[in-house]
């Protein structure tokens, strides 16, 4: 079940925070990144955030999140997590495609690490294309994706 998420309360944004935690650790492994910008994330950025978060729920345990910034030209998913023990169930694909369904836009942007290869085919799968690539100052290389919705 996929449902909106009340990041402005505190018990829920510390559920957001700790799945946001479990899997970046995991992407930073994936990366290669000692410094990994994501992991330092506080917990009041997530309840003061004006991004919609949207929620995966397993045995109303939260296994997967979606970050989105509706912006006047296009949706942006901000972060795509899913906590580790939750891997490989097409839980990403049904909150991207959720996503689809739910915002109203012809186009909507995801970047991640070149070397996440579960994103990058993911988002491959899902109709995305690759934009540009360049390297942070944090020493992880990036690629932008988009995707076009034709209304």
């Amino acid at each position: 079940m996929i449902k909106k998420l009340q990041n402005n309360d505190i018990k829920i944004s510390s559920q957001i925070h700790s799945v946001f935690q479990l899997s970046y650790a995991i992407e930073a492994e994936l990366l290669g990144a000692n410094d990994f910008p994501p992991l330092k994330r506080p917990l009041e950025s997530y309840l003061e955030s004006d991004n919609e978060f949207y929620g995966y729920l397993e045995n109303n345990e939260l296994a997967g999140v979606i970050e989105v910034e509706r912006t006047d030209k296009h949706i942006d998913i901000n972060s795509l997590v899913v906590k580790p023990k939750f891997f490989r169930r097409g839980i990403g694909k049904k909150l991207m495609e959720f996503t689809f369904n739910r915002f109203d836009s012809e186009l909507f942007i995801v970047e991640t690490g070149v070397k996440n290869k579960p994103a990058t085919e993911l988002y491959k799968k899902l109709g995305f294309k690759e934009m540009k690539q360049w390297n942070t100052d944090f020493g992880i290389r990036k690629i932008l994706f988009e995707k076009r919705i034709n209304n």
